[in-house]
């Protein structure tokens, strides 16, 4: 009975967890397409203007963390608007994430895997 118990709930736990919504204020791109439906949204694109130019989801507002005009545009942003970031892998936007939350914004989430998965599972680019 003990081998039955772990052979059905071995494999429940892995379709759980692969399905299951990231942590750590990471979306998928599913949750954040449904996400961006959300009225009063800001979005953010991270990379570069040369990478921004060459595609982005519509509606961006591009603010290069790398070149630093995210962190001296924060203060501009609105605190209270749940923020949504994305950059070409997710390493930019995840830390503009945390910076952001340490700056006090309350709801701030990144696209996991980036526009490269946003491009990946087919969803428009501008």
């Amino acid at each position: 009975m003990r081998r039955l118990v772990l052979t059905l709930l071995i494999p429940a736990l892995v379709l759980i967890s692969c399905t299951a919504p990231q942590g750590g204020g990471t979306l998928d791109t599913q949750a954040f397409q449904q996400a961006l439906a959300t009225h009063g949204v800001l979005l953010i694109d991270v990379r570069t203007p040369a990478e921004y130019a060459d595609g982005h989801i519509e509606g961006a507002l591009n603010l290069d963390w790398a070149g630093g005009v995210l962190e001296q545009r924060m203060a501009t942003l609105d605190k209270a608007k749940p923020v949504l970031l994305y950059c070409a892998s997710g390493r930019r936007s995840a830390a503009a994430r945390e910076a952001m939350s340490a700056a006090g914004f309350g709801d701030v989430k990144d696209l996991s895997g980036g526009i490269t998965a946003w491009r990946s599972a087919r969803l428009p680019v501008k």
